[in-house]
């Protein structure tokens, strides 16, 4: 296995804690809660936030250099949906994962 820079593993570790958090959080929480939470954009959003983080870290993984396009992405879609999860409430961790992942693939989109 070839060595992944530290940094580049601590954004793989953050976008797969975030796909984890939104795929498990909109499975559970929000389709049991009902209301805002399964209202079409939110939860749309909340599934291209998880594929979006996924995707982000197998790009990494695999090693090419095109991950610096979906980690730029995958900032844009996690801010998003950090502030949408926000919006709606009682979503703490997903908001968390989200804002902690935006900011790793910020850095990894530079």
């Amino acid at each position: 296995m070839p060595h992944i820079d530290p940094k580049m593993q601590e954004c793989i570790d953050d976008c797969l804690d975030c796909y984890e958090a939104c795929l498990s959080m909109a499975m559970g929480h929000c389709l049991e809660a009902g209301g805002q939470h399964t209202e079409p954009p939110h939860f749309r959003l909340m599934m291209a936030c998880a594929e979006i983080c996924r995707t982000a870290a197998h790009f990494m993984l695999i090693g090419t250099p095109h991950h610096r396009h979906i980690c730029g992405e995958c900032a844009e879609i996690c801010a998003e949906c950090a502030a949408d999860c926000e919006r709606i409430g009682d979503m703490a961790d997903c908001v968390e994962a989200c804002r902690r992942c935006a900011e790793s693939c910020r850095q990894m989109a530079a």
